[in-house]
């Protein structure tokens, strides 16, 4: 027999994990921060230690917090896509689903078959656009929004983050014979850019990732190479790297599946910070079990 914690013990470590805050948790659950922080103080006590650093901000998971997120997180999903599943309120409409177009195109639209398995009588209707669509004027039922944060006004989840890397063609360091052994070796290569249509000062391009490089090694000479290929849309960008065209800063979502096959390697380990994947709709909108259906299978499909 099972010996678990209380499911409310597990359900407020798993939604203060995921949001990395106690007050969105309970804003999530719909109970006070207080509450939140007795029930994971509960689940510390039967894990025997500490699952958040609370001190000082912001919060961070310990290294056995970081260890029982992912498992929690990830049963979880699958216990809302099994639930919906089984769910008669779950309709057949045709879903709308708006997402940027280099997520649709590299991620979304390549695991499509495996939605059609789980769900064969809900069709979806891909809108891949980097414009943002009025979800509550009706123009999408779903919308993947990439942004730093949960847009306020929309109901959803974070499924993922991402994380950018130089990026290139195993072919394109074969050709040239010359070896990336250090950030300033990636200056003998052509680098490819693309426009960032939200203008985010922080955004993680390659003028960004050269100025935490020389604040790592300063002998990194200054150089305007930072524009030798530009693309405005990002999935150029990734075909021009594909075609070993030369190095950009890529996440490691849109062509992880090129990454794990071989087709795309990094070019180097320095990292940028990405943004948040969001799967959002309006509230109360009258599709709501196929919404969670499609929600829970994005975080549970790989």
């Amino acid at each position: 027999m099972r010996k678990l914690p209380p499911l409310g013990s597990l359900r407020a470590f798993e939604a203060a994990a995921r949001h990395m805050s106690f007050r969105n948790a309970a804003d999530e659950l719909g109970v006070t921060p207080t509450a939140i922080s007795h029930q994971i103080k509960i689940l510390e006590e039967i894990c025997g230690q500490p699952l958040f650093r609370r001190r000082p901000r912001p919060l961070e998971l310990t290294r056995a917090g970081e260890r029982l997120f992912p498992a929690l997180r990830s049963g979880f999903d699958l216990f809302a896509s099994a639930i919906a599943t089984a769910s008669p309120r779950v309709s057949h409409k045709r879903l709308r689903v708006t997402s940027p177009n280099a997520f649709a195109s590299r991620w979304l639209v390549p695991r499509l078959p495996r939605w059609r398995e789980a769900y064969p009588k809900i069709p979806l209707e891909i809108i891949g656009t980097d414009a943002v669509l009025d979800l509550r004027g009706g123009d999408a039922d779903i919308a993947i929004r990439y942004a730093r944060r949960m847009p306020l006004d929309l109901s959803g989840k974070e499924i993922f983050r991402d994380t950018f890397f130089p990026v290139c063609s195993p072919e394109l360091l074969t050709t040239a014979r010359r070896p990336i052994k250090r950030a300033a070796d990636i200056l003998h290569y052509p680098l490819i850019h693309f426009d960032w249509m939200n203008r985010d000062r922080d955004a993680p391009t390659w003028s960004r990732w050269l100025a935490i490089a020389r604040s790592i090694d300063p002998t990194i000479p200054e150089t305007n190479k930072a524009w030798d290929l530009s693309f405005r849309e990002e999935l150029h960008a990734i075909d021009a790297v594909t075609a070993g065209e030369g190095i950009a800063i890529l996440s490691d979502v849109v062509v992880g599946r090129e990454l794990k096959s071989g087709v795309l390697v990094k070019a180097h380990d320095l990292s940028l910070p990405g943004y948040g994947f969001y799967v959002l709709h309006a509230p109360h909108h009258p599709e709501q079990p196929s919404i969670e259906a499609f929600s829970a299978w994005l975080r549970t499909v790989t």
